[in-house]
This record gives structure tokens, sequence and C-alpha cells, in this order.
């Protein structure tokens, strides 16, 4: 699953692919959201984990990745 993570004043938005589900992400970040946490942590599908504080996020977007493997026509 592929999380996008949009930082304030930050060019680029933290890109990142995890093992977790959609709806454990989604808890995780409501649960950042709703002051529980200062710091918003995931972990990546290789173990490492991206913190970003809170309080500069601008957004977080959550999809199923469903990458063809490979050549497809479209």
């Amino acid at each position: 699953m592929e999380v996008k993570i949009g930082v304030q004043y930050a060019p680029r938005e933290l890109v990142m692919e995890s093992a977790q589900t959609p709806a454990e992400v989604e808890q995780t970040v409501t649960e950042a959201f709703a002051g529980q946490n200062d710091l918003l942590t995931l972990q990546d599908e290789k173990g490492r984990r991206v913190i970003v504080p809170v309080a500069k996020i601008a957004y977080v977007e959550i999809a199923e990745s469903a990458r063809p493997v490979g050549f497809t026509a479209r």
C-alpha cells in the first residue's frame, strides 16, 4: 500500500510503501491528528520508520498500490 505525506514548506511529498493495512494507517494518522501523539510514525515494507511532526503535516494520502507486472496494454 502506498502512503503519501505532504509536509508544509517542503517542495516534495514523502512517499512510502507500507505493509500495514489501509485501516491501520488511517487509525495511526487519526490518533496523531487527535492530539494523542505529537509525531506521526509509520513503518515501510523494509522496516524503516518515517517520523513526521504532526504540526507540519499538510495531508496524508492512502492508496492501494496495484502495480502491473510486465508489459501491459492500456
